[in-house]
């Protein structure tokens, strides 16, 4: 029995003249492959989780990358990103490099790597709960409070610390090279099992990031939180943070399914989108 073809769902970061022209270009090329089908092409917010796709091609960047997972929920998929952004840490083609590899992607010729997700429950202070699927990272921030923050960490429901500053982040490896990075956090490998605690602009030089297991609880609490402050999921939703709030991160019970055609390194990448190079010897 054959194998069933490759079912492609494009999802398009806006319906901005650039996007439509690589998508059309993309659609053209794939629609000549017999071992393609096309499942539809959809804003982000249009994903359909549950409907019939075997592979996501997101046209945008890496925060075209951050929504699509998060719309799939319960229902991940394998993604692969086409980068028409600036960095790109996970939408590592270019629409050139994606065109001329689509006979790669109809024999299935990608790998599959699996990577930490987490589950952030916001428990308010009036009894009403929500929880968050997300990539990158939880933020807890002063924002537009405009005053020092005291954020209240307990991990395992050990209290570790209280972080003064302008806020907490609680990261993943994929996260650790965003908003934690900006922030002095450390740059972990895609694929480890952790979260990074990094504080925003501490007011103790003391404090520093931490790394600890994936299968931990992270508690976040701001007693004296003033109005303003807000629970930031992958930079992208925000939800005020008052000060009988809590927030609680824990690894999710999905992973976020990365598809890389032969070649990726990730020191590679690392060395291209974050400028690095060598020193000249004296």
């Amino acid at each position: 029995m054959s194998a069933q073809p490759e079912r492609v769902l494009i999802v398009i970061r806006d319906g901005g003249e650039r996007v439509a022209q690589v998508a059309d270009e993309i659609v053209a090329r794939m629609s000549s492959e017999t071992g393609l089908s096309i499942a539809g092409i959809v804003s982000t917010d249009g994903i359909d989780p549950q409907a019939d796709f075997t592979l996501v091609v997101a046209l945008g960047g890496d925060g075209t990358i951050l929504r699509t997972c998060r719309q799939l929920g319960q229902h991940q998929r394998p993604i692969m990103g086409v980068n028409l952004g600036r960095l790109g840490f996970l939408a590592e083609l270019s629409p050139e490099e994606f065109l001329h590899r689509v006979p790669e992607i109809t024999r299935r010729g990608y790998v599959v790597a699996r990577h930490l997700m987490f589950a952030c429950e916001h428990r308010h202070g009036d009894g009403r709960q929500e929880t968050h699927l997300g990539l990158n990272e939880v933020a807890l921030l002063a924002a537009g409070s405009l005053q020092l923050l005291e954020v209240e960490l307990a991990i395992d429901g050990e209290t570790v610390t209280t972080f003064t500053g302008d806020g907490l982040l609680i990261s993943t490896p994929v996260g650790s090279t965003a908003h934690s990075l900006a922030a002095g956090g450390p740059i972990l490998r895609q694929d480890l099992e952790a979260f990074v605690v990094t504080p925003v602009c501490p007011h103790a030089l003391t404090d520093r990031p931490l790394i600890d297991r994936a299968d931990c609880t992270y508690r976040l609490q701001a007693p004296s939180a003033h109005p303003g402050v807000m629970l930031v999921i992958d930079g992208q939703l925000k939800t005020p943070f008052l000060a009988g709030d809590v927030a609680e991160v824990r690894r999710a019970d999905v992973a976020f399914q990365l598809a890389r055609l032969p070649g990726h390194s990730y020191y590679r990448t690392l060395h291209r989108k974050l400028g690095w190079a060598g020193h000249p010897r004296g």
